[in-house]
């Protein structure tokens, strides 16, 4: 491995924020390892993409926007991702540790026979080496894994791991070749639930409830206006998930997403090892719960003890208010 190659994620014509964190970080990793850093652009938007990401620290940009990318499942991205690779050199490639990248990421060990670390918080590079940080067991135990001096290797990054700087004198962008071929799984219709609303992965500040709501109405009336005021999105413990208050796309924890934002309002939820494994890495984490012996606060920051339905809409006033002196 000498060089790196990161795979731009995105979607509906959205970028993932995680495509510009290791778009920044292939930049450092390359150097340490005395090769280029590159990344790889497919389907429906690459070309605009391509040049966003040319005010990153790059050296080349691989592109495409075949068609097949967003009407076939997975397998004409590992194609060409796959090209790619070839094309940049034995690389280092960094995928996104999202639902599609981890599949992703399966699919190109086989094609490239690579060795691969999944969920990664850490790089460095040591003899050639590259060493990768992995928290396992809900972070219980954190692995130090080596890819050791080879033609490939694979790491499928945590979203919010590394921080994005832009800083690139203009990448080459570099035309992959048309794979012109049929794949057999089609995908004939798109839907994703609340599309319209923030992704939780991305967030800056995620507000999140749990069975002391005691229902789905307070995630609109009490959890959305806060999470509106602070620029944020909703999210859920599984119990809420569970008893059909919120959809499963909004569940965190150990089955469900895991967020890293700056700021973690837990409101009514107790602090379930599971749902800790999918929040502990968030910058400040404030509970609000009656009962002041919840096993959350053993790892909140703040703890607010009291009756959330009084506390969140005077704590939504205060924001708001507060901007409104800012504007």
């Amino acid at each position: 491995m000498k060089n790196v190659l990161v795979f731009a994620e995105h979607r509906q014509g959205k970028t993932r924020k995680v495509t510009f964190e290791l778009a920044s970080e292939a930049r450092r990793i390359a150097d340490a390892l005395g090769g280029k850093a590159c990344a790889v652009v497919l389907g429906s938007g690459a070309a605009q993409l391509a040049e966003e990401l040319r005010s990153y620290p790059l050296d080349t940009i691989y592109v495409n926007d075949d068609a097949a990318v967003d009407r076939y499942l997975l397998d004409p991205v590992v194609d060409y991702l796959e090209a790619a690779a070839k094309a940049a050199g034995p690389s280092l490639v960094l995928i996104p540790n999202t639902l599609s990248g981890r599949d992703v990421a399966g699919r190109l060990i086989v094609r490239l026979g690579a060795g691969i670390v999944a969920d990664v918080v850490e790089v460095s590079v040591e003899d050639g080496a590259v060493l990768c940080v992995s928290p396992k067991l809900g972070g219980v135990l954190v692995t130090h894994c080596a890819l050791r001096p080879a033609e490939y290797g694979i790491a499928t990054v945590r979203p919010s791991a590394f921080a994005a700087a832009r800083g690139g004198a203009g990448a080459t962008l570099v035309a992959l070749e048309p794979q012109q071929k049929t794949y057999p799984a089609a995908i004939e219709h798109d839907v994703e639930e609340g599309a319209t609303e923030m992704a939780l992965e991305e967030a800056p500040v995620v507000i999140a409830g749990g069975r002391g709501l005691g229902g789905p109405e307070p995630f609109d009336a009490l959890l959305k206006p806060l999470a509106a005021a602070l620029g944020g999105a909703v999210g859920a413990s599984r119990a809420a998930a569970d008893a059909g208050w919120v959809p499963y796309n909004l569940q965190i924890g150990q089955t469900g997403k895991t967020v890293t934002p700056k700021l973690y309002i837990a409101v009514g939820i107790s602090g379930a090892i599971q749902h800790k494994v999918g929040m502990r890495a968030s910058g400040t984490i404030v509970a609000i719960n009656k009962d002041a012996a919840a096993p959350i606060a053993e790892f909140s920051d703040l703890l607010v003890v009291g009756d959330a339905f009084r506390i969140v809409p005077e704590l939504t006033k205060l924001i708001e208010k507060a901007k409104g002196n800012h504007s």
